[in-house]
């Protein structure tokens, strides 16, 4: 069974083909084109985290291609705790045809996709978000043509954003560097595994401690919240510690003249981000959040009836 868990899952052909299929069902979209591709079939949306993105662009990825989209709360569900994972990835194996899962724990993801017959689509575990990483490559490759050759630059926390993105631009052979405080680095297996795909696609992965050094010459520059869902207790000690990483003019001076910003959102203005820089002209937080949709579309494409939609 095909699922869609982790971005190192897929091959570099197969991640541009996506992107790829992407573009091309956001084009039909904007042009007033829309094929049931998806006709009859039906998406379990699993909901351990709320999300606005989530949720509206998986819901409307499925209406837009002729399916539905059935949305599962915490409280419905109660994940591995009213119910076991196993019994429950069984159950909606039997009344659905994919499954989409936000979730805090990744091994809960994998647990889903173990006891599954249909494919499970990982829509954010504590590990990465690789969902999001592939609306954040069509964005790229949307503006500059080509994601090969440019320079992604990070700033802030190493979370589960910042470990899927590096997989998805380095598998595509881009320069990945992120610039983060002490303590807060992605983990070691993820950075190692960067490395690999990087040397195989002719990339890079650089880490830095100061954000002035990975913002100089970027061509893009992504930023998320300081403080993410389940880590309310830290914020106090994170507003401290990550302010000199914001994403703001001064910073932006140090990039490429045509350097793109990216934020997954939600943003938190005047923390990790400036109103300047997000409402600028280097913005494309709103375009790059409206290609979370046609990402989605493209994985739920892919697994449901194949990349060929014209076969």
């Amino acid at each position: 069974m095909r699922h869609f868990i982790d971005i190192a899952d897929f091959s570099a052909d197969e991640i541009q083909d996506l992107l790829e299929l992407g573009l091309k069902l956001k084009k039909e979209q904007k042009q007033g084109v829309f094929r049931p591709l998806l006709k009859n079939q039906v998406l379990a949306m699993v909901f351990q985290k709320p999300s606005l993105r989530t949720r509206v662009s998986f819901d409307m990825a499925m209406r837009t291609l002729g399916g539905d989209a059935l949305y599962l709360s915490p409280q419905e569900i109660g994940l591995g705790k009213r119910e076991s994972i196993a019994d429950v990835s069984r159950v909606l194996s039997g009344y659905v045809q994919v499954v989409m899962a936000r979730v805090f724990a990744h091994e809960h993801i994998l647990e889903l996709a173990k006891w599954s017959s249909i494919p499970i689509i990982n829509g954010l575990s504590d590990y990465n978000h690789p969902c999001q990483a592939m609306a954040d490559a069509l964005t790229i490759l949307e503006e500059f043509g080509d994601i090969k050759g440019l320079t992604v630059s990070y700033m802030g926390d190493g979370n589960n954003v910042a470990v899927s993105l590096m997989k998805a631009v380095t598998k595509l052979g881009a320069d990945f560097r992120i610039a983060n405080p002490e303590d807060y680095d992605m983990p070691e297996e993820a950075i190692k595994q960067g490395h690999e795909l990087a040397k195989l696609s002719g990339g890079s992965v650089s880490l830095f401690r100061e954000p002035q050094l990975a913002a100089e010459g970027a061509h893009v520059i992504y930023t998320d919240t300081w403080t993410s869902m389940g880590q309310e207790e830290e914020a106090k000690k994170r507003e401290r510690v990550f302010p000199p990483y914001q994403v703001n003019q001064a910073l932006l001076k140090l990039a490429d003249p045509k350097v793109i910003v990216l934020h997954c959102l939600p943003a938190h203005r005047g923390h990790e981000i400036t109103d300047e820089v997000a409402d600028g002209p280097h913005s494309r937080l709103f375009t790059q959040a409206e290609n979370r949709m046609h990402a989605q579309k493209a994985i739920l494409v892919d697994l449901l009836i194949g990349g060929d939609i014209n076969a």
